[in-house]
């Protein structure tokens, strides 16, 4: 599938438009006490006005016959901490440098590609150690640090995987070592489908009891699930907005998910996206194309995306989303607060306007909001 890039209303934008100054003590490097204690800023898409709440409140801003979309995918422990492996003149082998590896994307069983540290010190057909059940040989150097690692396991992969990784924390996030709430906090209270190497992170306010108000209001909550991958934060390395790139990321909707947004859609409800991650899903199954005729450009029906037991049958979605774009589903959005020059920052613009978030950012640092994963929200309405 080639890359969407669904803009002809703006031409030679900047990735330098994007950009806006953060205090480094800002960056949130631990969670809320409690999820939902986060603070919440308002935004009204109409009238440009903001509003200081907090997330425990966020049932007050929604009404009855909302729909509340969700991200359920689950994080997986994707850091593997281990040794290169070589060979004495006698034939022994000699554990040798520490290396990190990431899992980014599953090329096929047992075969990922990956980010490696460091880079230089690992050539194709370097061996590696990660525990006494987990040996990986490199089959293939790419740039900017990227390896093709065949793995070798002697018990279930997954399972050894989410006993010996460790969880996949942001570079801004700067910690010796992970910690032991991470497994539980950067994961989402409705996490159920594993395969993500990032959290959702507007999800991470949610608590059931909050998710049970927010019902209690009539308000209609649905999962859908895109694993999120190195697409989402990839860094922008453009000068143009427009020649930037997402990489892919599978996502799946349900039959019964997208029967329930076409019947909000249909009768004209808001559809509240959590998280841009849930936007993309919701914005590329609008733009599904089956044969030569794009679905949903007319009467905005999702398509319904199924995915069964083999990973590649679910649906892939490079769709950059920045201003000029068009939205088909979504009429609201829950959100963290966004690195300059991302294009998470540009998805957020393309639905509030470019001026509306650059405000609403500079109101949030002067009142000392939290930002990026662990940091506070935004509800854009």
């Amino acid at each position: 599938m080639s890359a969407l890039i669904l803009n002809s209303k703006i031409q030679l934008m900047l990735v330098s438009d994007f950009d806006y100054h953060l205090p480094e003590h800002l960056i949130a490097q631990e969670p809320a006490l409690q999820r939902d204690a986060s603070r919440l800023l308002i935004l009204d898409r109409a009238s440009g006005q903001l509003h200081d709440s907090t997330f425990d409140r966020l049932p007050d801003f929604l009404t009855s016959g909302d729909a509340l979309v969700m991200n359920n995918t689950r994080v997986f422990p994707a850091r593997l901490i281990g040794r290169r492996v070589r060979s004495s003149k006698q034939g022994e082998e000699i554990e040798g440098a520490r290396v990190e590896v990431f899992l980014v994307r599953q090329i096929e069983p047992l075969v990922w590609e990956t980010l490696a540290r460091p880079g230089r010190a690992l050539p194709a057909g370097a061996r590696l150690e990660f525990a006494d059940e987990l040996k990986a040989e490199v089959i293939e150097r790419l740039e900017a640090g990227r390896r093709i690692i065949r793995f070798n396991a002697d018990s279930d992969f997954d399972e050894t995987i989410d006993r010996i990784g460790r969880t996949p924390l942001p570079p801004y996030i700067k910690r010796k070592e992970d910690a032991r709430l991470d497994r539980e906090r950067y994961q989402t209270v409705f996490a159920s489908e594993r395969g993500a190497i990032a959290a959702p992170t507007a999800g991470l306010h949610f608590t059931p009891a909050l998710l049970d108000r927010i019902r209690q209001r009539g308000v209609e909550t649905i999962e859908i699930t895109l694993h999120v991958g190195y697409g989402t934060f990839q860094p922008v390395r453009v000068e143009r907005v427009e020649d930037h790139r997402v990489e892919s990321e599978r996502y799946t909707i349900s039959e019964d998910a997208a029967r329930s947004i076409n019947r909000a859609l249909k009768e004209g409800r808001r559809i509240i996206a959590v998280g841009t991650t849930t936007t993309r899903a919701l914005e590329s199954a609008c733009r599904q194309v089956t044969g030569n005729r794009e679905q949903g450009t007319g009467d905005k029906i999702l398509l319904p995306v199924t995915c069964h037991l083999s990973p590649v049958t679910c649906a892939e979605t490079e769709l950059f989303i920045y201003p000029g774009f068009e939205f088909r589903a979504a009429s609201g959005l829950v959100t963290n607060f966004h690195l300059p020059r991302s294009s998470l920052l540009m998805l957020v613009a393309a639905f509030a306007g470019r001026e509306s978030i650059l405000k609403a950012y500079r109101h949030a640092v002067e009142r000392e909001y939290r930002f990026y994963s662990y940091g506070d929200a935004m509800l854009i309405l």
